[in-house]
């Protein structure tokens, strides 16, 4: 089992795929230096448009498909979900670049379409009607994290595979931190 922990090292890896500046470097933005200064969909959205926000979107699950599948592939789905959650850690702490991570929510998005696909298209419902009635992607990716959990617990995953939820959970929400301080001030920025 020892080549499990490769596996994982592997995930965190795929997580610091830098999609979000390249894409950023295309279209001439930094999306670490302006808007939110987070290199997340929502902020590329906001400086650079609709079709950069969706490559990074689309970069930033594929992170958590590649590095889940890779570990459900090799191993089982206790193994897909450490390394789907390596690849969460590896987006929002990559080394070299620490204090310039996402906050993870598309990757963990990513993780869940491979390992649990009902959840993951159900929490992305729940993130796009969230999003359509607040109009803030912030409140709608807390709603989609916060649920996922209780969701992977219903279909059926044993508790271990839901303790790596509950983790990856805490973190999301954990680097959330100031939309959550914004959301109770009232001064959240809509995304429209």
């Amino acid at each position: 089992m020892d080549w499990a922990w490769w596996l994982v090292l592997a995930g965190y890896g795929c997580g610091t795929f830098p999609g979000a500046l390249l894409v950023g470097r295309y279209t001439g933005h930094d999306p670490t230096r302006e808007g939110s200064n987070n290199p997340g969909a929502s902020n590329v959205y906001r400086v650079a448009g609709r079709w950069p926000a969706a490559w990074v979107l689309l970069s930033d699950v594929g992170k958590g498909v590649i590095a889940a599948g890779l570990g459900l592939g090799f191993g089982d789905r206790l193994i897909g979900a450490a390394c789907g959650a390596a690849a969460v850690v590896g987006h929002i702490a990559p080394l070299g670049r620490y204090r310039q991570g996402g906050k993870g929510v598309a990757t963990f998005g990513g993780m869940l379409l491979v390992l649990a696909p009902v959840v993951g298209v159900i929490l992305l419902g729940v993130w796009g009607l969230t999003l359509a009635a607040t109009k803030r992607a912030g409140a709608a990716s807390l709603a989609a994290t916060a649920a996922a959990p209780a969701a992977v617990a219903i279909v059926g995953w044993p508790a271990p595979e839901v303790g790596v939820a509950i983790g990856v959970t805490v973190m999301v929400v954990a680097r959330h931190h100031e939309n959550i301080r914004r959301m109770w001030r009232r001064q959240e920025p809509a995304l429209w």
